[in-house]
């Protein structure tokens, strides 16, 4: 397992030097001297955006108590606070295998299976990606500032193609709630014959899929996810808003309906990021601040590390203080959840 995991560590690597090379050769006049004095203006922007950030955690637990409701009615939102943020701390700090603290501690803290919570996980990022297209494609089509921008008309088609993409993640989902277990079985007999285990892999990745779809148990529960879900977005595009603004200056003025081009670019860059140090993100909001929005390549790098600090970073230190308090380790509890992920594969096998 970490010798794979080193392999893909060495593949970013080698993908974000590529991107560093190409990003930089571009700036045939790049002043490091300047670079080094752009700093925001206005602090209190950078303050508010944190905030917005550490308020989205917050919701995010609210909408996982929902999640719980059924299973655990009693538990509460302010319990989950701590498990999210040093979930997100540990994601920030380890990259992609800390990625799963986050439900590992719930399912811990709750006495619930870690399969369960890992479902959950995954409904959970069905939400997100619904409620960032909904924000997304409403103001590439109904809002006056990205048609401004430059490369519009290929928004608009990402917009119809995102669309696309959500609405077969939709009704992928609807069909795994209602025939799930046909679905697995299916599955489980077409590839079985491919690789050692692949069938029964893919097949019980179903069947967790579908328990975490049964925590959603009435129309109201799913209301209240939508809602939470596109409020929490709101706060981050805002996030994201504040800390343009902070620069004080005019190119940085970013509206409202514009910083979700910026949010996407960001989002696609931080497929490729490095545990503790990110890159991908960083590069692609840089990339998109110079050529979408004419921002100057040292104003641009400037904005889009701050940015990537306050919307990515800024969690590590209460996470790291809750960590402590908590005597957790977040490399061990990454050790813990892939064993523990491991195991209820192979307790669902047998």
């Amino acid at each position: 397992m970490k010798r794979k995991r080193y392999v893909v560590y060495a593949v970013v690597f080698l993908v974000l030097a590529v991107l560093v090379y190409l990003q930089f050769r571009t700036w045939q006049n790049f002043d490091w001297a300047r670079f080094r004095e752009t700093r925001p203006q206005k602090w209190i922007h950078i303050l508010h955006g944190t905030a917005l950030i550490y308020l989205a955690y917050a919701v995010r637990a609210i909408r996982w108590k929902i999640f719980l409701r059924p299973v655990r009615p009693q538990a509460s939102s302010a319990s989950l606070i701590a498990p999210t943020i040093i979930g997100f701390t540990g994601l920030a700090l380890l990259g992609r295998p800390g990625e799963l603290i986050r439900p590992y501690l719930i399912a811990r803290r709750q006495n619930l299976s870690v399969s369960s919570q890992l479902a959950v996980w995954a409904v959970e990022r069905i939400f997100d990606i619904g409620a960032f297209t909904v924000l997304l494609v409403g103001a590439i089509f109904f809002a006056a500032g990205p048609r401004s921008l430059p490369f519009y008309s290929r928004f608009r088609e990402g917009g119809f193609l995102l669309v696309a993409a959500v609405a077969a993640i939709s009704l992928a989902a609807a069909a795994v709630r209602w025939k799930g277990e046909g679905i697995a079985d299916w599955v489980e007999r077409r590839f079985s014959h491919l690789a050692a285990n692949l069938g029964h892999k893919i097949a019980t990745r179903v069947r967790e899929f579908r328990s975490g779809l049964n925590t959603i148990h009435s129309p109201l529960s799913l209301i209240a996810l939508i809602g939470l879900s596109l409020a929490m977005w709101f706060m981050i595009i805002v996030a994201y808003q504040e800390v343009a603004h902070s620069y004080g200056v005019a190119i940085l003025n970013i509206h409202r309906s514009q910083v979700l081009v910026l949010m996407g670019a960001s989002m696609i860059g931080s497929l490729v990021q490095l545990p503790g140090i990110g890159g991908g993100s960083q590069l692609a909001t840089i990339a998109a601040l110079q050529r979408i929005f004419d921002v100057p390549p040292e104003l641009a790098a400037s904005c889009g590390i701050m940015l990537w600090l306050v919307t990515f970073v800024a969690v590590v230190p209460v996470g790291l203080l809750l960590s402590h308090h908590e005597r957790l380790s977040l490399r061990k509890l990454s050790e813990e959840t892939e064993q523990a992920e491991e195991a209820a594969a192979i307790e669902t096998t047998s």
